[in-house]
């Protein structure tokens, strides 16, 4: 079977969380109008852009050397690459995450409908910590982040989330780019949602014997053989199934469905975020986690939350839209929701907002 994802890069980076220029030496600032001023010093170069995936943005050169452009660029999530005569530049005056399998300047736009969903302000916050567990599967030590809630209590079992990004991204995404530790803040300040753990792996995980196999059954058997005993070891958990869920993005998604569907004694929810049941590189492939899927009654039984979303404007529509006809005909208890953007932060942060009040009930 072709693989459009090679599993083979490794992808562990700490990501500085830059702000936004405040005193006007150089960076990135949203205005109040919504559009994104640019300064960028580059006294030497004949040239310097802002690359949205195709979409140019010219800065022009001002008269103490700087280059600077105010531009209209959409709202939301925004990646987009500062090239410098031809040359991606990083730029550390702006905030990066980890996306597209390198680190990525973006900067944050804000959308009217989600105004106050991960505000900083008037809300206790959770501790997000780094762990390392040995793996078994990779023969090798990886890595994990865990969100605690703010009136976290060692003494007392919380029900956990395994919560995955996309590929080319790593642990760091979901609280960097998601914000799903600042929403999650603010949900149970709202008493929207039920007090958890968050545990965030490194889904581009490869084994340490370059002549073991590089396939997506990796990561699913990282976080049965090894992520969930490290955290049920290190930290104080419910552990049956109904305390225990799944959920991820695009690459996440499938393997959050193929890890659920595989080991439904194992986890009673399940999200999948620009989701798909099966590799989107061939969506028409019957595959073997997908047999629950014909066992209604196992299914419905297995599963409190079964929970698909997706951007309306996502590149990979079409292969949502035949999981939709490969699921028309079956009884299954699965709740499909869709969200307006594409493959991107802004549409998962509303489904990681929407998913986390359903589970746990």
């Amino acid at each position: 079977m072709e693989q459009k994802w090679p599993l083979d890069v490794t992808v562990s980076f700490d990501p500085y969380f830059g702000e936004p220029s405040r005193d006007g030496i150089q960076g990135a600032e949203v205005l109040p109008d919504g559009k994104v001023h640019f300064r960028i010093i580059a006294k030497d170069a004949k040239e310097v852009v802002i690359d949205r995936f195709g979409t140019i943005f010219p800065l022009s050169k001002v008269e103490d050397g700087a280059w600077e452009g105010t531009f209209d660029m959409g709202t939301g999530f925004l990646y987009f690459f500062l090239k410098v005569d031809g040359a991606d530049v990083l730029c550390p005056y702006m905030p990066i995450g980890y996306g597209c399998c390198r680190p990525m300047n973006f900067v944050d736009v804000p959308v009217a409908d989600m105004e106050g969903w991960d505000d900083l302000e008037g809300v206790e916050h959770g501790a997000v910590t780094r762990r390392y567990f040995y793996s078994t599967v990779t023969g090798k030590t990886e890595i994990c982040l865990v969100w605690t809630p703010p009136a976290y209590d060692p003494a007392k079992a919380y029900p956990v989330l395994y919560l995955q990004h996309g590929y080319g991204e790593n642990e760091t995404g979901w609280i960097y780019q998601g914000h799903a530790g600042r929403i999650a803040d603010r949900l149970l300040a709202e008493g929207k949602m039920e007090e958890m753990i968050i545990v965030m792996g490194n889904g581009m995980a490869k084994p340490k014997d370059e002549s073991q196999p590089r396939d997506f059954a990796l990561f699913p058997n990282i976080v049965v053989k090894d992520l969930i005993p490290y955290i049920e070891k290190n930290y104080k958990v419910l552990t049956d199934k109904w305390h225990r869920a799944m959920a991820g993005l695009s690459m996440g998604s499938f393997h959050t469905s193929v890890t659920t569907l595989t080991n439904p004694d194992l986890f009673g929810y399940a999200g999948l975020f620009s989701g798909f049941l099966r590799a989107p590189w061939n969506p028409d492939e019957e595959m073997p986690h997908m047999k629950l899927l014909h066992e209604a009654d196992k299914f419905n039984e297995s599963f409190k939350v079964f929970y698909r979303a997706m951007g309306t404007e996502d590149t990979y529509w079409e292969a949502f839209d035949k999981d939709d006809a490969y699921l028309a005909d079956k009884p299954l208890n699965i709740t499909r929701e869709t969200f307006p953007g594409g493959h991107d932060w802004t549409v998962w942060r509303r489904c990681i907002r929407s998913f986390l009040p359903r589970i746990f009930k």
